[in-house]
C-alpha cells in the first residue's frame, strides 16, 4: 500500500486541480446560462439544489415562484444535478411552450427524469402525426357511452371504500381519519377497473398495487439508478407494470375478436382499433397502425399515472373547500337530491351527472384553485428563444407553471367561488387561457372528462351519504407536494353516516 501511495502522490495535486477546473466549468456554464435571471447565484457541485428540492419541495417551488414574479420576465432559474432549470409564471410564455412541443423545440417529459422512470413506450413522448393518430384512437374511450360505462364501475368502488370508511370512523369517533392514503387507494382501485377490469384478478392487483406504490415513492426521491436506490426500484416497477397490463391487453383483444359488449376503457380501445384494421380490410389498404402489445401496456400506464396522483390530490382539497365553505356545500347538497337520492337505491347515472351544472362548477374551481399536476415540466430540444431577450438553452428543463397560471386573469383568484364558472359568468371561457390545469396545445389531457366525471361523482356521493367535519390545526391546510399536492396534514377529517331523513 505504501508504494502504491507513493506512485499515486505526485499525481494527487493535478487530480485535484482537474477537478476544480471542472467545477469551475460548471458554475461558468450555469452563469453564462442565468444571465440576468433570477436564481441561485453559484450552485452546489454537480447536485446544484436538489436536497433542498427533495427534501422540503413546497419552499423550493414556493421559492422558484416568487422569484419569477419579482421581475417582469416572469421566469426564473436553478440547477439540479447538472441540469439547468427554468421556472415559468408568466401564463402568455406557458402557452407558449405548450404550443412548442416538437422534435426541434420542447419535449414533454412528465418528470425531470421521466424517460429513464417511464420507459420508451410513452404517450407523452409522441410528435406530430403519429401523436395525432393516437390520440385520434383514443378519443372512443371518452364517449358518453364509454363514461357511462365507467360511471357504474366507479360508483360502485366509491360505496365499497366509503363503507370500509366510515366502518373504521365508527369505532373511534373521537379520532380524525387521514384521507390520503385512502383516497389514493380507492383511486388506484377504481382507475384499475375502469382502465383494464376483469383482466387484473386479485394476486395480479396485489402485486400492481406493491408495484406501483414503488414507482410513487420513486417519484420524489434522488434520481439514483443504482441498487437500493428508491428510483430504481421505481423504475423496475414500471416495467413490470407495463408488462401486466400488456398482458391485459392481449385479454381484452382477445374478447373483442368475440364481439363482446366493452366493460372497461381497455375494451372500448380494443373495439375501436379493432374496427379501424377491418374497415383497412374492406377497402383493401393496408394496416393502419402497428402497435405492440407492449407500447399498448404503456399508453395504459400513461392513463393510471395521470389519473392516480392527480386525481386524489383533487379529492382531497375538494373535501377541504367544501369543508371550509359550508354555503357551497349546501348548494351541492341541494342539487343532487334533486337528481339522486341514496334512499331510492338507484344508481346516480353519468346522465344525472351531467344534469348537476352548479356540481360541475364546483369541481372545475376546486381544479383552478388547486391545479393537481402543478407545472408540466418540458426539455428543450433545442436552443428556443422565449423572449426577445433571452434563449433558453438547448437541455433545460422547463416548467410552465399551471397552479401560478389559476391566479392570473380571474376576477379574485385567491377567492373559492364556484360561480365564476357557471353560465351567467362563464369563466372558463372569458379566461381560457389561465385555466390551464388539463395543460393546453396539442398535449392537453386527453382524458380530461374522465376527470371531471370522477371528481363531479365523488363529491356528489361524498356529501350526500357521509357528514365530515376537518379536524383543524395549525397549518394543516397548506400545501404538500407528494408529488401532487395534497393538505399537508392528508386531510384529517371526522366521519359519520349522514341522515338525510
Amino acid at each position: 500500500m505504501a508504494s502504491i501511495w507513493v506512485l499515486l502522490s505526485p499525481w494527487i495535486p493535478y487530480f485535484i486541480s482537474f477537478i476544480a477546473f471542472l467545477l469551475l466549468l460548471e458554475q461558468i456554464s450555469y452563469i453564462k446560462k442565468k444571465r440576468f435571471l433570477p436564481g441561485p447565484t453559484l450552485v452546489f457541485p454537480f447536485l446544484g439544489n436538489v436536497i433542498p428540492l427533495v427534501t422540503n419541495p413546497t419552499k423550493f417551488w414556493d421559492l422558484q415562484s416568487a422569484l419569477a414574479k419579482s421581475t417582469s420576465h416572469g421566469f426564473s432559474v436553478n440547477y439540479i444535478i447538472g441540469k439547468f432549470i427554468l421556472y415559468i409564471h408568466s401564463t402568455d410564455l406557458s402557452h407558449k411552450v405548450f404550443a412548442n412541443v416538437r422534435p426541434d423545440a420542447f419535449h414533454l417529459i412528465g418528470h425531470p427524469f421521466g424517460k429513464k422512470l417511464f420507459g420508451e413506450h410513452n404517450l407523452i413522448y409522441m410528435f406530430g402525426q403519429e401523436h395525432k393518430d393516437l390520440r385520434r384512437r383514443i378519443a372512443p374511450n371518452f364517449t358518453p357511452k364509454a363514461l357511462g360505462t365507467y360511471t357504474d364501475i366507479q360508483q360502485r368502488i366509491i360505496i365499497k371504500h366509503f363503507k370500509s370508511w366510515l366502518d373504521e370512523a365508527s369505532k373511534s369517533p373521537n379520532t380524525p381519519i387521514p384521507l390520503r392514503l385512502l383516497c389514493r387507494d380507492m383511486n388506484l382501485d377504481t382507475s384499475q377497473t375502469v382502465f383494464v377490469g376483469p383482466y387484473l384478478d386479485g394476486e395480479s392487483r396485489k402485486r400492481f398495487n406493491v408495484d406501483y406504490n414503488y414507482f410513487n415513492v420513486g417519484l420524489m426521491k434522488l434520481p439514483v439508478d443504482l441498487p437500493g436506490f428508491a428510483f430504481r426500484n421505481a423504475r423496475l416497477a414500471v416495467g413490470r407494470l407495463v408488462d401486466t397490463l400488456s398482458v391485459c391487453v392481449e385479454q381484452s383483444l382477445n374478447k373483442m375478436k368475440n364481439e363482446e359488449e366493452p366493460t372497461c376503457l381497455i375494451d372500448f380501445w380494443m373495439q375501436e382499433n379493432l374496427r379501424e384494421i377491418n374497415e383497412a380490410k374492406i377497402n383493401g389498404l393496408q394496416k393502419p397502425f402497428q402497435y405492440t402489445n407492449k407500447e399498448l401496456g404503456g399508453f395504459l400506464f400513461d392513463f393510471l399515472f395521470a389519473a392516480q396522483d392527480a386525481s386524489t390530490s383533487a379529492l382531497l382539497w375538494a373535501i377541504v373547500l367544501l369543508d371550509s365553505h359550508p354555503q357551497v356545500l349546501e348548494k351541492v347538497r341541494s342539487e343532487v337530491a334533486r337528481f339522486w337520492s341514496p334512499e331510492s337505491e338507484q344508481p346516480l347515472t353519468a346522465e344525472m351527472l351531467r344534469e348537476m351544472k352548479y356540481l360541475e362548477a364546483v369541481a372545475r374551481e376546486i381544479i383552478r384553485i388547486r391545479a393537481p399536476a402543478t407545472m408540466v415540466p418540458h426539455i428543450a430540444g433545442e436552443e428556443f428563444r422565449l423572449t426577445e431577450d433571452y434563449v433558453i438553452p438547448k437541455g433545460t428543463i422547463v416548467f410552465p407553471s399551471v397552479f401560478d397560471s389559476s391566479f392570473q386573469g380571474f376576477p379574485e383568484p385567491e377567492k373559492f367561488e364556484p360561480d365564476r364558472f357557471m353560465e351567467e359568468r362563464q369563466e372558463e371561457r372569458v379566461y381560457k387561457k389561465n385555466f390551464l390545469a388539463f395543460g393546453a396545445g396539442p398535449h392537453a389531457c386527453v382524458g380530461q372528462k374522465y376527470a371531471i366525471n370522477h371528481l363531479m361523482l365523488f363529491i356528489a356521493m361524498f356529501t350526500a351519504l357521509i357528514d365530515f367535519k376537518r379536524h383543524k390545526t395549525d397549518g394543516c391546510d397548506d400545501i404538500s407536494y407528494i408529488p401532487t399536492i395534497a393538505p399537508k396534514d392528508d386531510c384529517k377529517v371526522f366521519l359519520a353516516h349522514r341522515c338525510t331523513r
